[in-house]
């Protein structure tokens, strides 16, 4: 066997026990606690990058610690970059800052970036210090701009010709500056004398055409121009939108300043998909390395609203104690039609928030939206009231009983639908985030109409 091929078997054996094997991560974590540096190297010097990431993230914010300090040549550009943002702020903490520099200085810019702006103004300032004039300006730069924003995820390495130019010019320039290029790009931007873009060729179209073709003649108008202030999730509808692979990042007077890739918008439809999902449920994102104080403390506020809103509902509830002390099957039943409210709210809120998110509901479509799940509501709600007024009607013999139950169902699954859309829409008008708060308001909504409907109709009909 070559060389090669052995070092190709023990890369996919050493990721596949990284990925698979508690085993793995348990003889790195005896590694660390013998401080065996040489062990901790072979473990994990065959890893992909990401794969490093992937261990590091299992292991305490101790052990990362000790790890950083007995093989800090791990922790490459690839490797910093790869982390949990949490991971890395601790890793970063035990690493030298000329150490930094120089992993920092292996990365395209929006990479470095990204690691620099986990560090502390005495560390940044101290790493900064240490990489070259140009690698300092392309960071600092990109951190004038605001988190979240296309300025902040732009990558300054960029494969720029003029509109003159033809294609054996361009493809002679980048084999000439081959050292000054992107680790990846894909496409080639076409500026006028004023470096405003004008049109882009993807890297194949550029490589099958003739040499002495002009760049104008195959090149296509930039689909999108994107300005640095740009919020980062808008530019992921975009790209996702249009089908980009990268795109031009133009200054305020529409000069080419950067590049924004497919790879980086990936990123940030992740996390805005976690952001929304943790959001519905009230908590954040928690590593595993977070202490218990940190997830009680992101916890901890909505609950208390949750307590809140459950007083009020329990208010209801008082309202009517008579009714509860003379007819004990109202509270064996009364649980049922607000558990179905509230799972039948959350169904739409959670098809609402997407909606939203992706810019498939709009104002335009609204209306037919809200019917939509009015009527979906109401049609579940008498699917549902004749499931259960047969059961109650078994079980409890009753027929007025029975009915109550069934009008309950409907008008709750029916208010159920209808808050679920409204709410987030209301929230979006109102320039709130419907995934944080929603879920709070049609709990509530569920709730006391469930308890109000069923134990008020109950009161009327059976006392």
């Amino acid at each position: 066997m070559s060389d090669t091929a052995f070092e190709d078997d023990l890369y996919r054996e050493s990721t596949a026990r990284a990925d698979t094997d508690p085993e793995f991560v348990a003889e790195l974590r005896q590694a660390i606690s013998d401080l065996d540096a040489d062990l901790i190297r072979r473990l994990l010097s065959p890893l992909h990058a990401a794969d490093i990431a992937d261990v590091l993230e299992q292991l305490s914010a101790g052990q990362q610690g000790i790890l950083a300090e007995l093989t800090p040549d791990i922790f490459s550009g690839d490797v910093l970059a790869e982390m949990d943002p949490g991971t890395r702020e601790v890793v970063m903490d035990y690493l030298h800052p000329s150490h930094l520099a120089a992993a920092i200085a292996e990365l395209d810019s929006d990479d470095a970036t990204e690691v620099v702006e986990e560090l502390n103004e005495v560390r940044r300032a101290a790493v900064l210090a240490e990489i070259s004039d140009i690698n300092r300006e392309a960071v600092e730069s990109s951190l004038a701009f605001d988190d979240e924003t296309a300025g902040r995820l732009m990558q300054r390495e960029f494969v720029a010709a003029p509109d003159f130019w033809t294609i054996g010019h361009a493809i002679d320039h980048m084999r000439e500056s081959a050292d000054d290029l992107p680790d990846k790009f894909h496409d080639l931007f076409v500026v006028d004398t004023g470096f405003r873009p004008v049109g882009e060729i993807p890297v194949c179209r550029l490589l099958s055409a003739q040499r002495d073709v002009h760049l104008t003649d195959i090149m296509e108008p930039p689909r999108i121009l994107v300005e640095p202030e740009t919020d980062q999730e808008e530019v992921a509808y975009l790209f996702q939108k249009y089908h980009l692979v990268s795109a031009p990042v133009v200054d305020s007077a529409g000069r080419l300043t950067g590049m924004l890739t497919l790879e980086d918008m990936v990123d940030v439809i992740q996390d805005e998909n976690k952001e929304d999902m943790l959001a519905l449920a009230g908590v954040n994102e928690a590593g595993l390395a977070d202490t218990v104080l940190r997830s009680v403390r992101s916890r901890a506020p909505w609950l208390l609203v949750n307590l809140f809103t459950a007083i009020l509902a329990s208010g209801v509830i008082s309202m009517f104690e008579g009714a509860l002390e003379r007819i004990v099957a109202l509270a064996v039943l009364m649980p049922i039609v607000a558990s179905m409210g509230g799972n039948a709210g959350t169904q739409t809120l959670a098809v609402a928030v997407r909606a939203i998110a992706e810019r498939d509901l709009t104002a335009a479509n609204a209306m037919r939206v809200v019917w939509r799940e009015l009527a979906t509501g109401t049609i579940n709600g008498v699917i549902f009231a004749l499931l259960i007024s047969t059961v109650t009607l078994l079980w409890f013999r009753d027929w007025e009983l029975s009915a109550v139950i069934g009008i309950a169902m409907i008008v709750n699954l029916s208010l159920a639908g209808l808050s679920g859309i409204l709410i987030p829409l209301g929230l979006v008008r109102a320039g709130a985030d419907p995934a944080v708060a929603s879920s709070v308001f049609v709990t509530t909504v569920t709730d006391v109409v469930g308890f109000l409907a069923f134990l008020g109709l109950a009161t009327i009909v059976l006392l």
